[in-house]
């Protein structure tokens, strides 16, 4: 994933632009903390990620996969997840929703992950 890319959806949100881009921020920091143990990759690089939106009353929910669906951490990473973002001060409730479509591949990944596990 581009780390410009925007991350928290703001269609018509009352959250001025600036402090949305700074939990933006904030967001992708705690992302970043949460490792497949398996992958010496954050989940954010791997584009686990999907689709965070916030809400006005910054409740942040998030869309997120697996690289495969028998994955062993499968009912531990919502978790994780879950708990790197409540740790942000502005964030009031966190939603870890797990996914599978569109299925995770290799392409979804950032350049810096696929640097890091050499598959260029």
């Amino acid at each position: 994933m581009d780390d410009a890319a925007p991350l928290a959806e703001s269609s018509a949100s009352t959250i001025p632009q600036a402090e949305l881009d700074a939990l933006t921020d904030k967001l992708v920091t705690a992302l970043k903390t949460v490792f497949d143990p398996e992958i010496p990759v954050d989940i954010y690089e791997l584009g686990l990620i999907y689709k965070v939106d916030v809400s006005d009353d910054r409740e942040v929910a998030i869309d997120m996969t697996l690289t495969a669906p028998g994955c062993p951490v499968a009912g531990d990473m919502p978790g994780w997840v879950h708990d790197a973002v409540v740790q942000i001060p502005e964030v009031a409730k966190c939603t870890v929703n797990l996914v599978f479509e569109p299925p995770w591949d290799p392409s979804l990944m950032s350049d810096e992950a696929k640097l890091e596990l050499n598959m260029f």
